[in-house]
């Protein structure tokens, strides 16, 4: 979300909190999250000031409205790879990055940080990446998060496990950086990078 907008619809305010459309519809109408109807409709708008009382009187992290940026974790083993990935998601300007090198840290931040966006290795030292796909999707308060698995070895009746557990995607490695900024632009429902 631009960090100039003033307004959010109720879709857009839901996406900020990670909360359900009609979450923020039940706040709206019960007075809990303040705002307006565009006059001679019945479509809410919640004033940007308000949406941050809300979240902050509910403990919702303020930060993906107070810069505008996608959450974005990278799990995996290869540190070289994971510098790789970091840097160039670090040049396109619209991520908060955070990374890991095994589920466990993995696990922490995905609860911690509450990213947009796992670009997961399936092969990690300590747990394999279904598993990681699975606790994620058991939270449902992490229902919005996507998640696009990685891995150089992997049997095609692997790849619909993993989407079965809960991957959005999977990419085979090696892959070009641009493919996976691409394919996370278009999970994340952002524009793709402008290529110069």
């Amino acid at each position: 979300m631009s960090s100039t907008k003033t307004v959010f619809t109720t879709g857009e305010a839901a996406k900020i909190c990670k909360v359900s459309q009609q979450t923020i519809i039940r706040c709206f109408d019960n007075g809990t999250l303040k705002g307006f109807r565009v006059p001679g409709s019945r479509f809410r708008r919640i004033p940007r000031d308000q949406l941050f009382a809300f979240m902050r009187d509910n403990g919702i992290p303020t930060d993906s409205l107070e810069n505008g940026k996608k959450k974005l974790l990278i799990v995996d083993d290869d540190q070289d790879l994971v510098d790789l990935m970091h840097d160039a998601f670090d040049r396109d300007g619209r991520f908060d990055i955070r990374t890991a090198n095994n589920g466990f840290a993995a696990g922490m931040q995905v609860k911690e940080f509450r990213p947009d966006m796992v670009v997961l290795d399936v092969m990690l030292p300590d747990i394999n990446g279904k598993e990681v796909c699975q606790r994620v999707r058991s939270d449902s308060s992490l229902d919005s998060v996507r998640i696009i698995c990685i891995s150089g070895m992997i049997e095609q009746d692997k790849v619909a496990g993993l989407r079965a557990a809960g991957a959005d995607d999977f990419m085979q490695k090696p892959f070009t950086v641009d493919r996976l900024i691409e394919r996370v632009c278009d999970l994340l429902e952002i524009d793709r990078p402008v290529v110069h």
